[in-house]
């Protein structure tokens, strides 16, 4: 347990060593947690993309396909409808 500060000499050198304290931890997470969570959001934002990219092919293709047989289907009808 720490020893409660009992003049206001004592009480601004507490404050003071808890501002220290605090600007080390501010420039510590300024300095290094920042930095590696951008280099961390900045690989995840490539993955996203690659992600994105896999699923519009994957809906690209399934678009192309039910067009294909709507086509096909289409056309087997009109050729019913010459004949």
């Amino acid at each position: 347990m720490a020893k409660s500060p009992k003049t206001t000499g004592e009480h601004l050198v507490a404050l003071y060593g808890h501002v220290t304290g605090l600007k080390k931890d501010i420039n510590t997470i300024k300095n290094n947690h920042l930095v590696h969570m951008h280099q961390d959001i900045d690989k995840l934002g490539g993955k996203i993309d690659k992600i994105y990219w896999v699923l519009l092919a994957g809906v690209g293709t399934a678009a192309y396909l039910l067009l294909e047989k709507l086509l096909w289907r289409l056309m087997k009808i009109l050729k019913s409808d010459f004949h």
